[in-house]
């Protein structure tokens, strides 16, 4: 028997739909690639999303085409994300931080037809646009007044395109299973993977990290999110913002101390989102000139692990708490949330230091779990450590057109970490399963870079590790054994990676030894080389 109750589909048209007549007067503020500061409400947005729509379909856009962005945090990729997904297309935002390799493999594989861009990344795709072959046109984000000149075939201004069309629209009322979004990840050694999420996915997922257990998100809030748009859809924060009628301050590309510090002391946000290293240059410029972060209560951490000393740092200099979050491109991405409780409030300060380190609990969905090397659960007892194994409605089960299913396990999903869970169900990182380094909050694969060093002719083997930064949290250093009589430098080798990889993968290091560590069945013995390396850079 079933519950009598009305099937109404989870739509991403319906969160807009809501924010507009909700809460219509809710500000976004942007500071745009034109250099200026723009304003306007949830009810503007909700119309230009309209003409999106209308126009996209005038260009000859249909239910599940891919439409690409390649852009900043700000009002345009706001309408896009509504326009484009609500019409039944499928967004799909490109990470302008990979190489042009990765960007031609995932505009390819994708097989995007239409790629919006703001104006910083037109030369990025005037260099590739003869190797993507699905592109129909580009346009650009901007006015008529402010168009570069550009050599890209089939160019047109975003603003010309919208504005003749009507500013209403006809939600299609889609399956909310039809997919709505798609990243790419680049976690992995190879080609990046895409996870393809759906309108429900979308909507749960937001649903959940607006509670006040995960980022507590609501009407009362104005936040701030430095993670990008074109990196997990900036952890669902505008899908949130349109949920709860949140302000949004977008920051675009100004993502230096000083630019943040501009937007925060005029818009007083309460919560920021973003990786460590965002902040520690926010930090540091507040340092510099003496200020407090007055509006703020709450800085949301992902990407990387915070250090103690910026938790402390946030708490005592600013009266802000860090809450570390976790998740992946897999996973929408929230998985846990370390939110600040009753017990927290009732600590030691340095106690709960030592808890707001773990990237915490699981928000409402999530189930995880570890495990040993058959898959069989360990202890939740913070001690043991395992494999962890994740599973919940807003997690893939299966990659876009890949068959590979070799991190699907029996309905679960492994993450590559290995991790900790405490009886009060904290999660705590311990290590990667893969060789992947964090730097910054992006990935960088340790074996691809090898494969890339040990090219070079006068070098026989290469191991890259991640070891401690200040600031970046990790970064790659390149150990490599040299051919014999070989008097190849360090010099040398980064000028034969420059144009291998991508500028932010080249190694802070290059060190020369006699030898490498192996396992018994040939492998490079990682874990060796990193206890040996570990604090190379701070010294």
């Amino acid at each position: 028997m079933q519950g009598n109750i009305m099937a109404r589909p989870l739509l991403i048209s319906s969160l807009i739909e809501h924010a507009a007549l909700t809460h219509p007067n809710t500000e976004i503020v942007s500071r745009r690639c034109e250099g200026d500061i723009h304003k306007y409400t949830l009810l503007d947005a909700s119309k230009r999303s309209k003409q999106l729509a209308n126009a996209l379909t005038r260009l000859g856009a249909t239910s599940g085409d891919r439409i690409a962005t390649l852009a900043w945090n700000n009002y345009r990729h706001f309408e896009l994300y509504f326009g484009v997904s609500g019409m039944g297309a499928i967004l799909h935002t490109i990470n302008p931080r990979l190489f042009p390799e990765q960007l031609i493999y995932i505009i390819n594989h994708a097989e995007d037809r239409w790629l919006f861009v703001d104006l910083t990344f037109v030369p990025l795709l005037e260099a590739i646009q003869d190797q993507i072959k699905h592109i129909e046109g580009f346009i650009i984000l901007t006015d008529e007044e402010h168009m570069p000149e550009t050599s890209l075939q089939n160019f047109m201004c975003y603003e010309t395109l919208i504005q003749p069309e009507p500013d209403t629209f006809d939600w299609p009322e889609l399956d909310e299973n039809h997919a709505a979004s798609l990243c790419y990840t680049s976690g992995t050694t190879g080609n990046p993977k895409g996870v393809l999420y759906s309108h429900r996915s979308t909507v749960i997922h937001a649903q959940a990290e607006i509670a006040k257990e995960a980022l507590d998100i609501g009407s009362y809030s104005c936040m701030l999110p430095v993670v990008p748009m074109f990196h997990v859809n900036a952890w669902g924060t505008p899908y949130a913002a349109a949920m709860t009628g949140a302000k949004l301050v977008l920051p675009g590309p100004g993502m230096d101390g000083a630019s943040l510090w501009e937007l925060i002391d005029a818009e007083k946000p309460d919560l920021l989102l973003g990786v460590p290293t965002v902040w520690l240059m926010l930090l540091n410029h507040m340092d510099s000139i003496g200020q407090k972060l007055e509006s703020v209560d709450n800085v949301v951490v992902g990407g990387s692990a915070a250090p103690l000393s910026m938790i402390q740092k946030f708490q005592e200099d600013h009266d802000a708490f860090l809450v570390h979050a976790w998740g992946m491109t897999e996973m929408s991405p929230l998985g846990t949330a370390n939110a600040k409780t009753k017990l927290m409030d009732s600590m030691p300060l340095e106690e709960r230091y030592q808890l707001q380190l773990k990237q915490g609990r699981p928000v409402f969905g999530v189930e995880m779990k570890i495990v040993d090397d058959n898959n069989q659960e360990m202890p939740r007892d913070g001690v043991a450590y395992g494999r962890l194994l994740v599973r919940g409605p807003w997690i893939i089960n299966g990659y876009y057109k890949s068959d590979d299913q070799s991190s699907f396990i029996n309905g679960w999903f492994d993450t590559g970490d290995v991790a900790t869970i405490d009886p009060q169900n904290y999660l705590q990182i311990v290590d990667r399963s893969k060789d992947v380094i964090k730097s910054g909050g992006e990935w960088i694969s340790s074996i691809d870079l090898e494969n890339a060093a040990v090219g070079h002719p006068e070098l026989v083997e290469c191991c890259v590790i991640g070891v401690a930064h200040e600031k970046w949290d990790e970064r790659p250093i390149l150990l490599a054994i040299k051919q014999e009589g070989s008097a190849v430098t360090e010099d040398e080798i980064k000028t034969f990676l420059t144009d291998k990889i991508a500028k932010w993968w080249m190694p802070d290091a290059v060190v020369f030894v006699d030898q490498l560590p192996h396992t018994a069945t040939g492998k490079l013995l990682k874990t060796e080389v990193r206890k040996q390396y570990h604090d190379f850079l701070l010294k």
